[in-house]
C-alpha cells in the first residue's frame, strides 16, 4: 500500500498510515504499554546478567559450539533466572494480548466506531491499522531486547559476533515476532468477537494459560495411558510413540517457537525428533551451517505463519461482516 496519495495535484499522507501513525503513538504512550516493556526489560536484563556471569561455566573445550560466544547469551543459565529466549517464549504472548485485547471493541464501548466507519476510507482499513501498527510496536521492542543483548555481548566479551552468529540472531527475531504476532492476532480476534473489552482479556488469557500449561498436563496423561513398556516392545514402537508425543505436543505456539529457538542458537542440534543410531552413526559433531538449521525448523516456521494468518483471517472476516450502528 503506498503511503501517499495524490490530490489536486498535492501529495498527502494515505489514510491508512494515518491511522497506523495515530494507533502507534496511542499504544507506546498508553500507562498499559509502559508497564508491560518495563516488565519485559527487568525480567530479560535479569535473564542476560545470569547469562553473562555463567558464560565461562558452560563454554567446555569439547562443546562444538563453543566458539558462538553470543549465541550462549540467548541460551545459558545458572539455574536461578531462565535463558532469554525462554522469557520471551514466556512473556511474548502477554505482549501481544496487552496491544490486542481491546482493538475493536474499545472503539465500540467508547462509541467511536460507528464515527470512523462514517468518514470516507474503507472499513477494513480500521483492523488492518490495528494489526500493522501493533506489530510495529511488537517488532521494535523485541529488535531493541536482541540489540541489547547484543551490545552487553560485545562490551563483556569485547569481540563483536561473526555475521553466522548476526543471521541466526535475526531468524530468531523473526521467529519471535511471528511467535508474539499468533496472540495478536488471536487477541484481536476476541475483540472483534465479544463487546466487552474484560471478556476479551479473560478469553485471550485463558488461551494462553491452556497452551502453556494445561496443554502439557493433557499431554502428559495421555502419554501415562499409551505409554509402551521398553521391555516388551520393539524399538520401533517406541520411536513411533515417541514422533506422536512430539507431534501432539507441537500443536501449541510455544512449543514451536522454543523448537526453532533451540535449532537457531544451537546449530550442533541436527534433529528435533528421535533419531536411532543407524542415524547418528558416523555423523561429525560440528555445527551446521545456517541454512541447514532453517530446514530443520521450517515445519515450526510454517506452523506459526500458517496460525497467524488464520487467526486474522477469521477475525478480518468476522470485523467485516460486523454490524456496527450508533448508540
Amino acid at each position: 500500500m503506498e503511503k501517499s496519495v495524490t490530490i489536486n495535484n498535492e501529495k498527502v499522507i494515505h489514510p491508512f498510515w494515518i491511522m497506523v501513525h495515530k494507533e502507534v503513538s496511542d499504544q507506546v504512550s498508553s500507562w498499559r504499554f509502559i508497564i508491560m516493556a518495563a516488565l519485559v526489560v527487568l525480567t530479560c536484563m535479569g535473564s542476560l546478567y545470569t547469562s553473562i556471569t555463567n558464560l565461562s561455566a558452560v563454554t567446555k573445550p569439547n562443546d562444538p559450539n563453543a566458539h558462538l560466544f553470543f549465541l550462549k547469551l540467548f541460551t545459558s543459565s545458572d539455574g536461578t533466572l531462565p535463558p532469554f529466549h525462554v522469557f520471551i517464549a514466556f512473556l511474548g504472548p502477554l505482549i501481544g494480548i496487552s496491544l490486542g485485547f481491546d482493538a475493536i471493541n474499545s472503539e465500540q464501548s467508547g462509541r467511536t466506531l460507528s464515527r470512523i466507519m462514517a468518514q470516507p476510507i474503507h472499513r477494513d482499513y480500521l483492523i488492518n491499522a490495528k494489526f500493522v501498527a501493533s506489530l510495529i510496536v511488537i517488532s521494535v521492542m523485541l529488535l531493541a531486547l536482541n540489540l541489547l543483548v547484543v551490545g552487553a555481548g560485545i562490551f563483556v566479551i569485547g569481540i563483536p559476533p561473526t555475521l553466522e552468529e548476526v543471521l541466526r540472531i535475526f531468524a530468531f527475531l523473526v521467529v519471535s515476532i511471528l511467535y508474539v504476532a499468533f496472540w495478536l492476532n488471536l487477541s484481536i480476534l476476541f475483540s472483534v468477537r465479544f463487546r466487552q473489552a474484560a471478556t476479551s482479556a479473560l478469553a485471550s488469557i485463558a488461551s494462553w494459560l491452556f497452551f502453556s500449561v494445561f496443554y502439557k498436563i493433557i499431554i502428559d496423561l495421555i502419554s501415562q495411558a499409551i505409554v509402551p513398556s521398553p521391555y516388551s516392545t520393539s524399538p520401533d514402537v517406541i520411536i513411533r510413540y515417541q514422533k506422536l508425543m512430539l507431534a501432539l505436543s507441537r500443536f501449541t505456539p510455544r512449543q514451536l517457537f522454543t523448537d526453532a529457538s533451540t535449532a537457531l542458537f544451537v546449530p550442533s542440534i541436527r534433529s528435533l525428533g528421535p533419531l536411532t543410531a543407524d542415524q547418528v552413526y558416523g555423523a561429525i559433531p560440528n555445527p551446521l551451517p545456517l541454512g541447514q538449521s532453517l530446514l530443520i525448523i521450517w515445519p515450526q516456521l510454517t506452523g506459526l505463519i500458517a496460525a497467524t494468518v488464520l487467526c486474522f483471517a477469521l477475525s478480518y472476516v468476522v470485523f467485516m461482516r460486523k454490524e456496527i450502528r450508533s448508540r
